[in-house]
């Protein structure tokens, strides 16, 4: 499951100024009324002032590191949901509570594709323990039941992930 998309802009999307080594990010997929997917990066300072042309899908915020000289820009484009979940789950990146459901289905899935490894709950019980096989790293996601609430409120964002989701009218 793949899907391509806009790689992290040079510059952002509201002020156009370049972005620089160490500024914090804030990166938007956005489901457009023709429902293609569109990425938007803007400086952090800058992210009241977005206003998105369709519904938000996901949303994460990063600090911006330049491209390494020699690095495969066609491999970077294809976002698949592993991709997704790491970039979302990164524990450098800052959490974001509207990516919560979605962090947590796409662990469920990774898991059952046997690309993650469920590796208990935190001390506090709160978060469940993941490693990722091909890197050894850990995640910790906040703990939750996939309910039927869960998939109604990423209802949107798995159609995006799966295909088939057709845009709102109104969105």
């Amino acid at each position: 499951m793949e899907m391509n998309l806009q790689p992290l802009a040079p510059a952002c999307r509201l002020t156009r100024r370049p972005f620089a080594a160490g500024d914090r990010v804030v990166s938007y997929l956005v489901r457009g009324r023709a429902g293609e997917i569109d990425r938007a990066d803007l400086i952090a300072a800058e992210d009241g002032r977005f206003e998105p042309a369709g519904a938000v899908l996901c949303r994460w915020v990063h600090v911006f590191k330049p491209k390494a000289a020699g690095a495969n820009p066609e491999r970077l484009l294809k976002l698949t949901a592993e991709n997704l979940f790491l970039t979302l789950a990164d524990p450098a990146n800052e959490p974001a509570d509207a990516n919560t459901p979605l962090l947590q289905f796409l662990a469920l899935m990774l898991e059952r594709k046997r690309l993650l490894r469920p590796r208990g709950r935190s001390a506090d019980g709160e978060r469940t323990l993941y490693e990722h096989l091909r890197t050894h790293q850990m995640y910790e996601i906040p703990a939750g039941e996939l309910t039927p609430e869960l998939f109604v409120r990423i209802r949107d964002q798995l159609g995006v992930l799966v295909g088939g989701a057709e845009p709102k009218p109104g969105t």
